[in-house]
């Protein structure tokens, strides 16, 4: 399975990047990965005219997208767009952090998971 992360580099400018997480047969129900430990979870509804200037993280975190779309922007400038069923980590705690908003006028909903520093995906 492959998802997004945002995280930032040794000058505190931020990435996108591509993680792989390996899944195994876990038989009649599918594959699985294996367990990863998580911390807490948030649900959000963001407006549709969210618009968030540069901001780091508040923690380590993945973001599910359940509804609505949104996109993102690095130090680079460069931008992704993310809709629902789209997973990102975001490590980017420190530094000059990303921009996100709201795409289409839509209103958002995701849930955060908060994730350990020493959990490697």
């Amino acid at each position: 399975m492959r998802f997004t992360r945002i995280f930032n580099d040794d000058q505190g400018k931020s990435h996108f990047g591509d993680l792989n997480i390996a899944v195994r047969d876990g038989g009649p129900i599918g594959f699985l990965s294996e367990r990863f430990p998580v911390g807490e979870m948030i649900f959000r509804e963001t407006p549709s005219d969210y618009d968030f200037k540069w901001h780091p993280a508040p923690q380590r975190q993945l973001l599910f997208i359940i509804k609505g779309s949104c996109e993102f922007m690095v130090s680079s400038g460069e931008t992704r767009q993310f809709s629902g069923g789209d997973v990102l980590l975001l490590e980017d705690t420190q530094g000059e952090g990303h921009c996100s908003k709201a795409l289409n006028n839509e209103i958002r909903h995701s849930i955060f998971v908060t994730v350990p520093e020493d959990v490697v995906f």
